[in-house]
């Protein structure tokens, strides 16, 4: 049984990851801001703290030791130096949630080196200072740097799921459904994506196994925005409105310029199987469809 902290934890894939790890019977605490209900009750050890406050985590967590601390809410240099101060000495591992934003959207199938946090220059600040890409790959940076634990960093595509809060593939269904218009940017566009059960599975194998550094973790294969739309448009029985006019109100969340997708080779090879996107991903959208009528 291991000690296990995670930051966030209540919510999509976090909370999947919990559940893994209480199932596998290891000693889970979550630290939230306390604004989301505790789903799992005395299942686990629930700390209330502000991530971003450096004091106020830092009191929380004092004088404790843990095997794997899972950091799904970092977005900022600031807040990655805080925790490396915090916790340098006191844990075994830190699995950080990363992102494919790390990469450039420009057309290439992205691989961990095309980008290298070893040597990227650091420039501290809040997130407010950084775009989200930017604020992951300063944090990926500081704790490659002052770490004196082991880091993995998970560079996760976009996360898929039915219970996902932020309703990135229901906007597709809905608006195909109610026949209301899209807007994209190049409909060849290919992305990667990853389902969120799967994404669970893959935080609990990097922090139980004995590998360390940035690792792309994504489902086999790849698909292009108009091959996608065409499966919603399957699952709905409807014809997809769609606009290449700029028009942020009525733009894609996936609406990108070209092509952003990346290979798992790495983590396959260091021993994690993933499953295959197009196995998944019509069944995925047919139960969000379903649940909408």
């Amino acid at each position: 049984m291991k000690n296990i902290l995670i930051l966030g934890g209540t919510r999509f894939f976090g909370r999947k990851l919990v559940e893994l790890l209480i199932k596998d019977g290891h000693h889970v605490v979550i630290l939230t801001r306390g604004q989301s209900d505790n789903p799992f009750g005395d299942k686990v050890e629930h700390l209330i703290a502000d991530r971003v406050n450096k004091e106020e985590l830092a009191k929380k967590v004092e004088d404790r030791t843990f095997d794997i601390v899972y950091d799904n809410i970092c977005y900022s240099p600031d807040d990655a130096y805080a925790l490396c101060e915090i916790f340098n000495g006191r844990i075994g591992k830190l699995i950080f949630t990363s992102t494919l934003s790390t990469y450039e959207a420009d057309g290439n199938e992205k691989s961990e080196a095309d980008f290298d946090p070893y040597n990227y220059e650091i420039t501290f600040g809040d997130k407010d200072q950084f775009t989200y890409g930017e604020g992951k790959r300063q944090a990926e940076a500081v704790f490659f740097k002052y770490a004196k634990f082991p880091v993995v960093a998970v560079r996760f595509p976009i996360v898929m799921g039915e219970d996902d809060y932020t309703r990135r593939l229901h906007f597709h269904v809905e608006r195909v459904a109610n026949e209301e218009t899209i807007g994209f940017l190049n409909m060849g566009a290919e992305m990667s994506f990853i389902q969120a059960t799967e994404a669970a599975r893959f935080l609990k194998w990097a922090g139980m196994s004995q590998v360390e550094g940035p690792y792309n973790a994504t489902a086999n294969g790849r698909i292009s925005l108009d091959e996608f739309i065409h499966l919603v448009e399957e699952s709905t029985g409807k014809t997809a409105k769609i606009s290449l006019e700029k028009n942020d109100d009525i733009r894609s969340p996936y609406a990108i310029p070209s092509s952003w997708y990346m290979t798992n080779e790495k983590a396959t090879n260091s021993g994690f199987q993933f499953t295959n996107l197009h196995d998944w991903l019509k069944p995925l959208i047919e139960a969000i469809e379903s649940n909408r009528e």
